[in-house]
């Protein structure tokens, strides 16, 4: 009730005027120390700002428009707590900026979010007890499809016996270093995502697919478009959520992962444990001639997460990954410096609040 309050203050003292008072103000502030160490290389203690939980804030609202309809939005900004830097610089909101239609049809939204498998209000991936947080340990830490996006169309179905499907569409914009045509649709980057979604019976499940076009990309970029199948099975069970996860990826003249994941998380002595193993193998299909082609990475993590009271919350982190062939040992860059490539562990002690 404060935070809508105080919502409503804000939005009075501007000018703006609103029919109800379901306008709230939101945010989560994390603040932890990392200790990395990687193969070859010194240990490294960091001041770490969302290790797990991204730093933002945000406003969100919802009108009853009747009859089963309602309009809403959500404007989010990220931002680092340890310097207060914005998430992006120039972008107000960052993380997302929509707003969406709910009716007897289902959902539409429209704006700036994130990919079907990504994160943010519209994605529907799961499976992964660590989400696409923790380090080294997040799902996706090597490479996606598409993250947060501009002028996204959003649509999910109502759901039926469980079931809901959901579709998104982004033109994410024009190459601005083309000289000819920069206008045309076809000369755009596009991105297009369909899934499933089961909710039902203590089983949350999804399947996804995408493709995006990378024609807006520099000169310099991978052109070719990009593909991606995501699987993801939660199964509540109580006592325990046991979970799998499956991430296929690929490019022409690029990059063609495989990787899978086992987790799961339960709550213990008053927190919440969450544990997992994954491991991901694929081939550089754009490596130099006298360049190992293939890679391989497996990762096992452990978290505990303590509720010091029903905002604030302890968290605990130890982490470990293993590359192998292109990515074992070490790297040698441009300058001829070495450097650790998938190799080493992570320690993490933080303190996440949120408003």
């Amino acid at each position: 009730m404060k935070k809508t309050l105080i919502a409503a203050a804000v939005m009075a003292a501007s000018g703006v005027a609103f029919a109800a008072s379901n306008v709230t103000l939101y945010g989560v502030i994390e603040e932890g120390v990392v200790l990395t160490k990687a193969k070859d290389k010194a240990a490294i203690v960091d001041l770490k700002a969302g290790f797990d939980s991204g730093n933002r804030w945000g406003i969100k609202g919802v009108e009853d428009l009747g009859n089963g309809y309602n309009v809403g939005f959500i404007l989010e900004q990220g931002f680092t707590a340890d310097d207060g830097k914005e998430g992006v610089a120039g972008k107000a909101f960052n993380r997302e900026s929509i707003l969406y239609v709910n009716g007897g049809f289902g959902s539409l939204a429209f704006g700036l979010t994130g990919g079907l498998a990504f994160a943010q209000t519209q994605a529907i991936r799961t499976g992964w007890a660590f989400g696409t947080s923790y380090g080294a340990s997040a799902w996706n830490s090597i490479d996606w499809v598409a993250k947060r996006m501009n002028n996204v169309v959003s649509y999910a179905s109502p759901s039926f016996a469980g079931f809901s499907i959901h579709a998104m569409y982004s033109n994410s914009g024009i190459d601005e270093t083309a000289t000819d045509d920069k206008a045309k649709w076809s000369k755009n980057g596009h991105y297009y995502g369909l899934g499933v979604k089961y909710n039902a019976n203590n089983i949350l499940s999804s399947l996804i697919f995408e493709a995006a076009q990378n024609k807006n990309l520099a000169a310099r970029g991978n052109r070719n478009a990009k593909y991606g199948i995501n699987y993801s099975l939660e199964w509540n069970l109580g006592s325990i959520t046991p979970m799998f996860g499956y991430q296929y990826i690929w490019q022409d003249k690029g990059v063609k992962d495989h990787q899978f994941g086992l987790s799961a998380k339960a709550p213990v002595a008053g927190g919440t444990v969450k544990v997992g193993a994954r491991y991901l193998f694929g081939k550089n299909d754009g490596a130099a001639a006298n360049q190992e082609d293939k890679h391989n990475v497996w990762t096992i993590g452990a978290a505990y997460e303590y509720p010091l009271s029903k905002r604030t919350t302890v968290k605990t982190y130890a982490g470990y990954a293993d590359g192998g062939k292109a990515w074992k040992d070490t790297n040698v860059d441009a300058k001829g410096n070495v450097t650790a490539n998938y190799n080493g562990y992570q320690l993490y002690l933080g303190l996440c609040h949120s408003f």
